[in-house]
């Protein structure tokens, strides 16, 4: 059972709903219009000046980048109206994940973060994680970012009581993960192949209504995270391990205080105690539907607020109006 923070208490769940409904309206002005930095500035902007307004002494602990990239909300950027003196929060953020699909106006573009108390989120640099989820209700320990996909599959299979054919598995479309769904379909899984937006493909695991049962692949660390600190709420098994491309990144993560580079991270390690998780749709999705702009200049959002203590996941509907 995870216990409730009293200092998250401070923060009320709602105001996490407000700061990314802020982004995602911000960012949905951009929708189709091909600029995905504008798109990624817009949200950025709007979720800074959200978290401004919070009572509260905040770091951004997975973020868009080092402080050489801003105007990015950047890791070690503090926020909040109350610096110093308010209770002392840890922020996993993507104002604007999936830009792309902004840029293009395609489905599952979400803003979204994730917050704990402090030293309670994985405090990395933005580099790419190799991530494997599954949903609630499997043996502990069923998935293993150190045996095969193969392995994987199988194991998650006969806890199903299914064949490995029978079960389906979310994979971010991109050249790296040629070899990966190979193997899969050579055991004859079914693959849904995403474009972008991989923390809404990591939750789909949690939802019997997508058929996903499992997520494989890499992506950025900081959805990583964010995924991580989803599930923490609604249930599941997630496993991450940092992937380095270069001497710089692996240098970035001794800075960060990462001495075991080949770390395989469970769920409670990068997301521990109680947190929030919150998230609102930019474009229409598996996960949320999009911000929409009504004849009357009314917009409505549509977002989804998590936390681990209550295990409560609420669904918020807002229309926004023009302040008259």
């Amino acid at each position: 059972m995870v216990m409730a923070s009293k200092v998250l208490d401070r923060v009320l769940v709602l105001e996490m709903v407000r700061v990314t409904e802020a982004a995602a309206i911000s960012a949905s002005t951009l929708i189709g219009r091909g600029d995905e930095k504008a798109a990624d500035a817009a949200a950025v902007e709007a979720m800074r000046a959200a978290l401004n307004e919070l009572a509260m002494d905040g770091t951004v602990v997975i973020g868009e980048g080092e402080r050489d990239e801003a105007p990015m909300l950047y890791i070690g950027e503090k926020v909040g109206s109350a610096i110093g003196s308010g209770p002392k929060i840890d922020i996993a953020l993507d104002p604007l994940e999936g830009t792309t699909i902004t840029a293009k106006a395609g489905p599952n573009a979400l803003a979204v973060l994730a917050v704990a108390e402090e030293g309670n989120l994985l405090n990395a640099p933005d580099v790419y994680m190799d991530k494997l989820a599954v949903g609630a209700g499997y043996p502990d320990g069923i998935i293993d970012l150190a045996k095969s996909p193969t392995e994987n599959v199988t194991a998650v299979a006969a806890a199903k009581g299914v064949a490995p054919s029978d079960i389906i598995v979310c994979v971010l479309d991109r050249p790296r993960h040629e070899k990966l769904i190979a193997e899969l379909r050579g055991i004859g899984c079914g693959i849904m192949l995403i474009p972008d937006g991989d923390v809404a493909g990591v939750i789909a695991v949690t939802d019997p209504d997508t058929t996903i049962d499992l997520y494989m692949g890499s992506g950025g660390a900081p959805e990583g995270v964010l995924a991580a600190a989803a599930l923490r709420c609604v249930g599941g098994q997630f496993k991450g391990r940092l992937l380095f491309r270069n001497d710089d990144e692996r240098a970035r993560a001794r800075k960060w205080g990462i001495t075991d580079l080949d770390y395989i991270y469970d769920l409670k390690e990068l997301a521990k105690g109680d947190c929030i998780f919150a998230a609102t749709g930019v474009t229409d999705g598996s996960l949320l539907d999009g911000v929409k702009r009504m004849k009357n200049g009314t917009m409505t959002t549509e977002s989804v607020v998590m936390r681990a203590s209550s295990g409560t996941v609420r669904w918020v509907k807002g229309e926004h109006r023009k302040a008259q």
